[in-house]
């Protein structure tokens, strides 16, 4: 008997940079400081009920367009690094803000249904 498998995404922030020297240079506010949509240590379940929710005052619009397709690679099953890291479960990656940029860890969780 087969096992049907049920497929989430855990994302857990890792650090949340911040360029000062870039800041000053290059923004409007030069000290718009680190990301505030998001602190070290945090972790969202990502399931196929929120997935398309995750707009909703709670991720910010640009990192959630970097991260979206290997969110959704992992709700389907799929591996969203192989070959890459040492767990093709695993992966890390970034939000695009050049200036404060948001390293996240998405992890795919496996659970028996």
């Amino acid at each position: 008997m087969n096992k049907r498998m049920k497929h989430k995404c855990k994302i857990t922030i890792l650090k949340r940079e911040c360029y000062k020297d870039l800041q000053a240079e290059y923004l409007a506010d030069p000290k718009s400081g680190p990301c505030p949509y998001f602190r070290e240590g945090q972790e969202i379940i990502v399931d196929n009920d929120n997935f398309f929710r995750m707009l909703h005052g709670t991720f910010c619009a640009e990192a959630w367009d970097c991260i979206s397709r290997y969110v959704y690679a992992a709700l389907q099953g799929g591996s969203i690094m192989q070959g890459w890291t040492n767990n093709e479960k695993v992966m890390i990656t970034c939000c695009n803000d050049g200036t404060r940029p948001v390293i996240f860890k998405l992890e795919r969780i496996d659970e028996e249904v």
